[in-house]
Formats: structure tokens, C-alpha cells, sequence
């Protein structure tokens, strides 16, 4: 165990873990945009800076692990400027549409640009413009609003192992992209889009139906395989309109394609919305009592013709 303070408060951590990971522990706060408990250190954002005493220059918290003795300040006001000259710089090349932005309500930029009381920009200049082009059915990607965290390019990797996309280029013109620049095409799992800090990467299914301040969440279990993956259904006026998973949950907030987008049955009107018994060939629609002491009754007799079973 490594013993430190975090702006004077007394911590102890395992070897290896990093400032960042102490000091949530800790439960003091230290704004990320590309960090992720799950995938592994990036250090792309630079607004998880922290300063070290002893240490001549702020570090990225994300990326440093913790020592016996280390003395850590999270917030200065020399810290503080940094952090809102990074957010004035993310801003600076981001569309202005949170009017009309599915991730609004949701955004953590949109948040951390409210935290830090950001309402003007003081750096001009030229803009990355994309042509959106994507013949999936599944995710929509505007591209001029990525703000490069790398985190859906690390969970396609390190937790689906598919590697269907990477940031391309340098500098100013990096992107995100599939090989080449095509469409992407992929098992369209969607965990790239449950990371995405921002609205460069949301789900084209659930576009403009609904604000979040008008969905109702609702947690239930999938209903596909048998893994019993968790689901949060994001409910509007009686209608399921989008699918998510908490990370505290069984699947750890991760999805497959039938789990995350598989969801438009369940407003088709032909859908049963009773049990039915097969009598003499034939279905006919039944109570769920009905249908549950039915079950039981069965399972009673299978179970006896097993145990008679030599």
C-alpha cells in the first residue's frame, strides 16, 4: 500500500494505482474527457492535470501512479486557467448546436463548459469540416465534433477485440475512421457509442425522439440470450426509443448489437401481450396465473418421470 495526501487529506492505495484512481476513491473530483476505469490510461485530454510538490511542471493524473509520500493538489488556480485554456481550445474547432445536439443534457463537454462558465471563445480560426457519409443503420458519426479522447477507438480494441476503427492523419487533420476512410462496418456492438463524451458517435435509431428531460429510465434484463445482460430502457411518452447499460451491472454496461439496438419489437403491434396454451393443436390466450401454474405442473412432472428414470 502507498500512502499519500491528496490536497492534505490522508490516502492509502495500492501500489500501481494512479492519482486519479486515489483520489475517486478518495472521493475527490478531477474532470476527465478521454478517461474510461475500464480501458487503459490515455492521457489525452490534459485536464486531469495535478500538481506534485517537488515536481516542476502539472502532470496528467490519469497516466501517473501514486508513490509513498507524494503530496498531490488537484485544483490551484494556475491549474484551473489550464484547464479552461484546454476546454477554450476544444471549443474553439466544436460545432455550436447544442440546440439541436442529441447528446445535449448528456454531453460532458457541454458540462465542463458550464462548470468553467465558458460563453465566448477567444480563439479564432480555421474549423475541421467533415461530410457526413455513414450507410450503417445503426450509428450516426459527425466526425466534426470528435474531440479525438480516443475512447471508442480503445473499446473496440482492448474490450471487443475488433479494431474497426483508429484515429488517422496528424496534427490538425486527425481523425477517427475506419480503414480508409470507408463506411464503417462493423458488429455494430455500439459500446463506441456508450463512451462517447460527446455527440461525435450516437445511435441513428434514437435520433430526435427525445430530450433527456422528457425519458423516463427504466432497468430491466435482456431478453435474447440467456447471460441475463442488464438494459436501461430510455422511455418517452409509453415508447422505447433507446437502449444503455449501467456499468455496475453483470455486463459491466457492455452490450452486443441485438442487446443495444434490437429493441424495435417491442413497440410492434403485433407483438403477444399474453401467454397462449396450446390446446388440441391450437393456441388460445390465457391468464399469466394460468399460464405460470401450467408451467409448474409440467416441470412437477417432468421431474417425477425423471426421478422413476432407472
Amino acid at each position: 500500500m502507498a500512502e499519500l495526501k491528496i490536497n492534505g487529506i490522508p490516502v492509502s492505495v495500492p501500489d500501481g494505482t494512479t492519482i486519479l484512481e486515489a483520489a475517486r476513491a478518495a472521493d475527490i473530483s478531477i474532470p476527465t474527457l478521454c478517461h474510461h476505469p475500464k480501458l487503459s490510461p490515455y492521457g489525452g485530454c490534459r485536464l486531469c492535470i495535478v500538481e506534485i510538490k517537488g515536481t516542476p511542471r502539472p502532470v496528467t493524473s490519469c497516466t501517473t501512479p501514486v508513490a509513498a509520500g507524494m503530496e498531490v493538489t488537484t485544483s490551484t488556480p494556475y491549474i484551473e486557467k489550464l484547464r479552461r485554456t484546454i476546454l477554450e481550445l476544444l471549443l474553439s474547432d466544436h460545432p455550436n448546436d447544442c440546440m439541436i445536439c442529441e447528446k445535449a443534457g448528456d454531453c460532458t463537454l457541454q458540462e465542463l463548459a458550464y462548470f468553467y462558465g465558458i460563453r465566448e471563445n477567444r480563439f479564432e480560426g480555421e474549423r475541421r469540416t467533415y461530410t457526413k457519409k455513414d450507410g450503417n443503420p445503426f450509428i450516426n458519426r459527425d466526425m466534426e465534433k470528435c474531440i479525438l479522447c480516443g475512447k471508442c477507438v480503445r473499446i473496440c480494441d482492448e474490450v471487443q477485440g475488433v479494431g474497426a476503427i483508429d484515429i488517422a492523419y496528424r496534427g490538425f487533420t486527425a481523425k477517427v475512421c475506419p480503414p480508409f476512410e470507408k463506411d464503417l462496418n462493423c458488429e455494430f456492438c455500439g459500446q463506441c457509442v456508450s463512451v462517447c463524451p460527446t455527440g461525435a458517435l450516437t445511435g441513428r435509431m434514437w435520433g430526435q425522439r427525445g430530450r433527456q428531460k422528457d425519458i423516463r429510465e427504466v432497468d430491466t434484463t435482456c431478453q435474447y440470450c440467456g447471460c441475463g445482460c442488464s438494459l436501461t430502457l430510455h422511455v418517452k411518452n409509453n415508447v422505447v426509443i433507446r437502449v444503455s447499460s449501467h456499468e455496475n451491472t453483470l455486463n459491466e454496461g457492455w452490450l452486443c448489437p441485438k442487446g443495444r439496438f434490437g429493441y424495435s419489437f417491442i413497440n410492434s403491434p403485433e407483438r403477444l401481450k399474453t401467454p397462449l396454451i396450446k390446446e388440441k393443436g391450437k393456441f388460445r390466450e390465457a391468464s399469466w396465473d394460468e399460464a405460470i401454474d401450467l408451467i409448474v405442473s409440467k416441470l412437477k412432472k417432468s421431474d417425477r418421470n425423471t426421478a422413476r428414470t432407472p
